[in-house]
């Protein structure tokens, strides 16, 4: 259990990980801890006397103090020639397998993710930054266990990008000073340290996503943050590109701002729309006029998503920034041509608005995904002769603080309370045993699709809404109904599956999540505390 300049890591690595935290990365980590920490823990102090104004009626609007930035001529340092062209982004946890299949997908980018579709045990944080320094430099592979197939690269790969962990999570086995460090830095420091030269040696160079920002101050830090770690390997300012997910709702008023404060390190803004309606609940959480319907009725054409949307096109290409869409849910339904038609459909269908919107490129989440969405962004792209749409400025759009904040509405039914219960306790279940991305009724979810499960259920009854049949959401028919839906997903896994695989302590949480009295800021947090 290595340890330097007070950084101790409390868990032993394993043989192969031992090579990655060697003394000089585990500095990197120290310095950068604790030269931003403070900041950072400022900046979640923020978030916190931002949601009590909040909770007394305040409403998000743009920043005056920023007005000067939003309407200023400027624009973002100029993109490297590898990122021009990011039609199709596949995600995904960091296992070797997965890495090794996203990069030979036929996707132009694979995001490597180490936050939400990674369960962050120590295992998966340290083994996954083994895998991709293996895949940096091409010489990962895999074996199935049974020996029966190997996997190792195609000469062409798509574009390696990472996201780390968010402001709001700490690496608990990684203490400086007696305290964990910050999950954002020990995930960012330990792959810029072993890969940032290599990838510029092959001509790409070290590219991130940077998730959950909620302010332009907190992409302020993330740029010094960069920004200190160039200097420290002598790297050329400028060189490490980041892509910032709008995901939260106050990111959305502060978009300009956020492109500013990161402008020499700059690819783009992705529109995070799972973790944005997760974000829509929590931020009005004690609202009863915020109250959303069933997960599965909001869809991008709600006013308040397609605004946001629209407003981060026409944001980013007034920069001279990718616009990236964002992650369709659905996955190929094997045995079922007709579902599986139905799900192909309704990606299609989502692509193509994107693309025809505006989109530079868009997300999937499974290789079966890729071939259409490249379809359909080859049709906005082709016919013009270029790779991206950087030349669509959408200044037909004029989005309003009323937009983003436009409440869909419609129906809450049993079905899906039963729904949120069942895939709640099922991704949680998964998560607890290390699998951070789950296949569930033939949808991918991760923590961010989990989360919109729970803070739904939280809010339904907490604001006492009733169902379509004119029923009461209380926490005595949830927990009847979760009781019911433990019972089905016992008799679906098995027996023996149900008992090995953390569904009761899954549901317990999920339980006590759902009956807090004050809404928990993120599930992930509270899960954590069982590693």
């Amino acid at each position: 259990m290595p340890s330097t300049s007070s950084l101790t890591l409390t868990v032993a690595l394993s043989s192969g990980c031992a090579e990655i935290f060697t003394e000089e990365a585990l500095a990197l980590i120290a310095d950068l801890e604790q030269r931003f920490g403070p900041r950072r823990q400022e900046l979640l102090a923020m978030r916190e006397e931002r949601q009590a104004r909040l909770d007394a009626g305040e409403r998000p609007d743009f920043l005056e103090e920023t007005r000067t930035i939003r309407s200023g001529d400027w624009r973002v340092a100029p993109l490297p020639k590898d990122l021009l062209d990011r039609r199709v982004e596949i995600t995904g946890p960091v296992d070797r397998k997965m890495i090794i299949n996203a990069l030979n997908s036929g996707a132009k980018v694979f995001m490597a993710d180490l936050e939400d579709s990674n369960s962050p045990t120590f295992a998966n944080v340290t083994e996954g930054q083994l895998n991709l320094r293996d895949a940096v430099q091409g010489t990962i592979e895999f074996e199935k266990p049974d020996g029966s197939k190997t996997y190792s690269l195609n000469d062409e790969t798509a574009i390696l990008m990472v996201r780390p962990r968010g402001w709001h999570l700490d690496e608990k086995h990684a203490i400086l000073d007696g305290k964990p460090v910050s999950g954002s830095l020990f995930d960012f420091a330990t792959f810029m340290f072993h890969n940032a030269q290599a990838l510029l040696e092959k001509g790409s160079g070290p590219y991130f996503y940077l998730p959950k920002i909620e302010s332009h101050l907190e992409a302020r830090l993330w740029n010094d943050v960069i920004t200190a770690t160039e200097v420290a390997l002598g790297l050329p300012i400028g060189v490490t590109k980041v892509t910032v997910l709008i995901e939260t709702l106050p990111a959305a008023f502060e978009m300009d701002e956020i492109i500013y404060e990161l402008r020499d390190h700059m690819a783009g803004l992705n529109c995070g729309r799972w973790d944005y309606i997760f974000s829509f609940i929590k931020r009005f959480r004690n609202d009863p006029n915020f109250v959303l319907p069933d997960r599965a009725s909001v869809g991008m054409d709600r006013r308040f998503l397609s605004s946001y949307s629209q407003l981060l096109i026409k944001t980013c290409h007034r920069r001279g920034a990718f616009a990236m869409g964002g992650m369709a849910a659905q996955i190929p339904i094997k045995g079922d041509v007709a579902a599986n038609q139905t799900a192909m459909d309704k990606v299609r269908d989502d692509k193509r608005r994107e693309a025809e919107n505006g989109h530079d490129g868009t997300w999937v989440a499974h290789p079966g995904l890729v071939p259409i969405a490249l379809e359909e962004f080859a049709c906005a792209l082709d016919a013009k002769g270029v790779t991206n749409q950087l030349d669509v400025l959408r200044e037909d759009v004029n989005v309003t603080a009323e937009d983003l904040l436009a409440v869909p509405r419609g129906e809450i039914t049993e079905a899906g309370l039963r729904q949120n219960l069942n895939v709640g306790v099922r991704y949680l279940a998964a998560w607890l045993g290390g699998a951070g991305c789950v296949p569930i009724f033939n949808l991918m979810e991760d923590a961010a699709t989990a989360e919109i499960s729970r803070t739904q259920v939280w809010q339904w009854a907490h604001h006492h809404k009733s169902l379509v049949s004119g029923q009461e959401v209380t926490l005595e028919l949830i927990a009847e109904i979760q009781s019911e839906e433990l019972g089905k997903i016992k008799a679906d896994v098995g027996a023996a599956a149900f008992a090995s695989g953390n569904f009761a302590k899954a549901s317990e949480l999920f339980r006590e999540l759902i009956e807090a009295p004050e809404l928990r800021e993120f599930l992930t947090l509270a899960a954590y505390e069982q590693f």
